[in-house]
């Protein structure tokens, strides 16, 4: 009987201790987790003024390479990859009129090539020439690709772009965003279950995350302005 107690106090000594060490290990994971809602990897800023700006008509000018200072350069193609992403979603999202591929290609070719010292004179001199009332354009300043397998990544995909929204009428640039994201496994990020989940737990490439802060981006940059759709005949 009382090696039995005995044995039970053991027991009842190593299940105490055991606790307390799963409840430090949950208590430095809790501290180690990421803020919730500070996660998505979007940025906005908008004046106070852009409800005031009324939009019939925009035009996305094409993105610029500006490759940030870890990455050094960018795969080709990387700044024409988000900016078909940004034209494909503005069409989408609907209520403006967005101007032509080959109406803004024409009005480029006229134009001194861009750079990020000219990139807002050229996004004015854009919206005239093809009459929109705002302008979207930017730069992409991370663009790397996965290395490895949907199921076995070696190298998460990062993207990280920037683009403005400029008002025709009034020269000002009215709202920027930032983006900048990369994969992580859901044992790093607990919080981000739901793309995890509509990933289907795949490591997915830049074009997915470009997509992802694309469609971010244009549904708040909508969601601000004061959208009038051209009306036949006004």
């Amino acid at each position: 009987m009382a090696a039995a107690l005995i044995a039970a106090a053991i027991v009842a000594g190593c299940t105490k201790q055991i606790n307390q060490q799963f409840e430090d290990q949950v208590n430095d994971t809790i501290h180690s987790l990421p803020v919730v809602g500070n996660d998505s990897g979007l940025n906005v800023h908008a004046v106070r003024s852009i409800k005031e700006v009324v939009i019939h008509k925009i035009a996305v000018m094409p993105l610029i390479d500006a490759p940030d200072q870890v990455d050094k350069a960018l795969p080709p193609g990387s700044a024409e990859s988000v900016t078909a992403a940004l034209y494909a979603q503005a069409t989408v999202v609907g209520g403006w009129a967005v101007a032509p591929q080959d109406d803004v290609e024409s009005a480029m070719q006229q134009l001194p090539p861009t750079t990020l010292n000219n990139l807002d004179q050229n996004a004015a001199a854009l919206g005239k020439a093809v009459a929109a009332d705002g302008v979207l354009y930017g730069s992409v300043g991370k663009y790397r690709e996965r290395v490895g397998y949907d199921y076995a990544a070696q190298t998460p995909a990062a993207v990280a772009f920037t683009v403005k929204f400029l008002d025709e009428h009034s020269g000002q640039v009215v709202w920027t965003a930032k983006y900048a994201r990369a994969q992580k496994a859901l044992s790093e990020n607990v919080f981000d279950l739901p793309n995890f989940i509509s990933n289907r737990g795949r490591w997915v490439r830049a074009h997915d995350i470009a997509e992802e802060g694309v469609q971010a981006s244009i549904a708040n940059l909508y969601s601000k302005l004061t959208v009038k759709p051209v009306v036949q005949g006004n």
